[in-house]
């Protein structure tokens, strides 16, 4: 962060009350001036006043150093000055004080008073003393010239000072405005800058459970079916030769399916040259990238399937690969078909899929009811199997333990309601209901 504002004040401080050290060096250097030039002037007045000359030049230093405290009382200092107008002493005092208060950020009033009062005993002095010049002789001039001397004299040395220092505090307070500002800005850039990055970090993690979510909806319903057929075939090698022929031909075609889909979602991976590169100086492909390849493959179940997605209508086909697996499913459909927006059917389609693929392997051999609803607004899913017979092939299959929450967070996206859980009877039931629109 740079340093303005307060923050480049505190790193160039000075002594005491002075923001500077220039500052300080500079009002010491005025104050030592203003001090000899009223000692100077302090011997006439007290040859004038008719005192020693040491308590005029002692008075003369004393009022002449008051210059000193200008930044901070500046009042103070046309105050002295003012005192000392009729000493006819204190011209530097006199300037630079009323600049001084000028430039401060006292009301305008309080200027303008001791602005006036200041130019009012000049004024005056100055018309007293050529008056007193005129009546000695010293000075021969028309009655004319005395106030019109004393009224230049008196603008002269207070009107400069007061306008400079009034373009000057002005022009302070505007550049210090300027750096609040400029403060203000950098600090919501940085905190822009960093709720942009908390949003990528979460729109990373989104991403990553996107593509996670369509990963496991492209291979598991798929293998799962391998697996089961494997076992089906391990099972009938040897009894029922023609039921082994088509158990590993269906593994075939079930794996080729797979191996393809795969390859379209790891080639977006693959392809890393014209990928960001990570910060470990390897090629990485941005995750949204990856997860459009992996929505594209996860909306095939066959490769001659539609490029818009998995839909309700392919929900028989979907059954009957479960049914040709060896497992019991009885399919019943309420209401009349019609079509939805193409993400209902797809999250339909997906959660009567992994809820069958959890049949699969959960409750090898159980009957599985699959019942559709078609509403007015909404459409409604129900899985139910019963509890395991054990009378069907056990493949052994593993569990990720993301298929329910993978469903619950497609239904839950599209502004849904999943519920899943145990049966009374010993069985499992997964039941969704996604608004039509």
């Amino acid at each position: 962060m740079t340093t303005t504002g307060e923050d480049h004040v505190t790193a160039r401080g000075g002594p005491w009350w002075w923001e500077r050290r220039r500052s300080a060096v500079l009002d010491v250097g005025l104050a030592v001036v203003s001090a000899l030039e009223c000692a100077v002037e302090g011997v006439p007045f007290a040859w004038e006043a008719g005192i020693p000359v040491a308590v005029g030049v002692v008075f003369g230093l004393v009022a002449g150093a008051v210059l000193l405290v200008r930044r901070r009382w500046p009042i103070a200092v046309v105050l002295v000055a003012i005192a000392v107008t009729p000493a006819a002493m204190g011209f530097l005092l006199g300037i630079v004080g009323l600049y001084s208060l000028a430039a401060s950020d006292l009301p305008r009033r309080i200027i303008g008073s001791l602005a006036g009062m200041q130019s009012v005993g000049v004024l005056i002095v100055m018309f007293v003393r050529l008056r007193q010049d005129i009546a000695r002789g010293d000075v021969e001039v028309g009655d004319w010239l005395v106030p019109f001397a004393s009224v230049t004299m008196a603008l002269g040395v207070t009107a400069p000072p007061v306008l400079l220092g009034l373009y000057v505090g002005a022009r302070r307070r505007l550049m210090e405005s300027l750096r609040e500002r400029a403060d203000s800005l950098e600090r919501e850039l940085q905190l822009l800058a960093e709720r942009a990055e908390e949003r990528a970090e979460w729109a990373r993690g989104e991403e990553r459970t996107r593509i996670a979510r369509e990963m496991h909806d492209v291979v598991a319903h798929r293998v799962s079916l391998m697996v089961v057929h494997a076992a089906a075939l391990q099972a009938v090698a040897r009894k029922d030769p023609e039921k082994a022929v088509r158990n590993a031909a269906l593994v075939g075609d079930m794996g080729r399916q797979a191996l393809t889909e795969l390859r379209e979602m790891l080639g977006v991976l693959r392809a890393g040259g014209d990928g960001v590169r990570s910060r470990a100086g390897g090629s990485s492909v941005p995750l949204a990238a990856v997860g459009a390849a992996a929505a594209a493959a996860a909306s095939r179940v066959v490769v001659e399937e539609p490029a818009e997605g998995p839909s309700l209508a392919e929900i028989d086909e979907l059954v009957g690969q479960s049914a040709a697996a060896g497992m019991v499913v009885d399919l019943s459909v309420e209401g009349e078909y019609r079509s939805y927006a193409p993400e209902v059917e797809a999250t339909a389609y997906r959660v009567v899929q992994e809820a069958l693929t959890n049949v699969h392997k959960h409750a090898a051999g159980a009957k599985t009811y699959v019942r559709l609803a078609h509403r007015v607004s909404e459409i409604a899913m129900q899985v139910e199997n019963e509890p395991p017979s054990g009378v069907g092939s056990s493949a052994g299959l593993p569990s990720g333990g993301n298929g329910l929450v993978g469903m619950r967070e497609r239904v839950s996206a599209l502004g849904g309601v999943f519920v899943s859980g145990p049966t009374d009877a010993g069985g499992f039931r997964v039941s969704a209901v996604i608004p039509a629109s």
